[in-house]
């Protein structure tokens, strides 16, 4: 929210988001395929009463954003994505980059397993806190923001059915492999990016590492600019607020 408020302030309309079964979102026992959440984010542009839009996403959020620009290149004015690969360059690192890249995302892996979200939300969701502390810079977790941003999440996974709903996102992605849907999919985000795309990637990220971020420009058909945060993390929209929001609004003004 504090980006959101720096964007706004600069004189844009800002909206954060709570996806489809996260955090006061419905959560619907079903639509967590890549392609009903990217419908998603296309109808709230509309239902917002916009033609198009700047969009942001970190993370999956990022995931997500790519996805969306992709399916609905129209509704997608220009793009600025943080800590997340194109998911084509994030499904060739995991195949070919085994020491790396995939021993880096075993504890997301451990979500295929049936009723996981159980064990995520055991202790008040002590491995939720734990995760965080793994994929964020030393400096950022020994501060009280950090703490403030785990207790939050904590909480949030907590939410009646935000744990099985969170789940069901990472577990499309790779159920949907073997599957004709995920071969369609697969197809379809093979379409080149046609919006200005920023591309912002923590230099210690140890969860995505920025070897795999680094090779989404080749999606891009339109003008990609590559930035490596030092000493950030995951996070770079929490663990360098000022810098990422001066990046957003550089890039919508440009």
């Amino acid at each position: 929210m504090e980006l959101a408020g720096e964007v706004t302030d600069a004189g844009f309309r800002a909206v954060a988001v709570d996806l489809r079964g996260y955090g006061a979102s419905d959560k619907p026992p079903r639509g967590y395929d890549g392609y009903t959440m990217a419908g998603d984010v296309a109808g709230l542009i509309r239902a917002l009463g916009e033609r198009s839009a700047i969009l942001v996403g970190a993370g999956f959020g990022g995931m997500l954003a790519w996805t969306t620009a992709a399916f609905h290149p129209r509704l997608v004015r220009r793009l600025v994505v943080v800590g997340a690969p194109h998911p084509l360059r994030l499904r060739a690192a995991l195949a070919t980059d085994p020491r790396g890249q995939l021993a880096a995302a075993l504890p997301v892996l451990k979500f295929q397993v049936p009723r996981y979200e159980h064990t995520i939300t055991r202790d008040g969701a002590a491995l939720v806190g734990d995760y965080l502390a793994r994929w964020v810079a030393p400096a950022w977790r020994s501060t009280p923001a950090f703490e403030e941003y785990s207790t939050l999440c904590r909480d949030a996974i907590r939410i009646p059915q935000a744990a099985f709903c969170a789940m069901e996102t990472y577990r499309w992605g790779v159920r949907s492999v073997l599957r004709l849907q995920g071969y369609r999919f697969v197809k379809l985000i093979q379409q080149p990016i046609v919006s200005p795309t920023l591309h912002l990637h923590g230099a210690l990220d140890p969860s995505v590492l920025p070897r795999t971020a680094q090779g989404s420009g080749r999606y891009v058909l339109a003008r990609y600019e590559w930035q490596l945060l030092p000493d950030v993390g995951h996070f770079p929209h929490l663990e360098a607020p000022e810098t990422v929001a001066g990046e957003i609004l550089r890039w919508a003004k440009d």
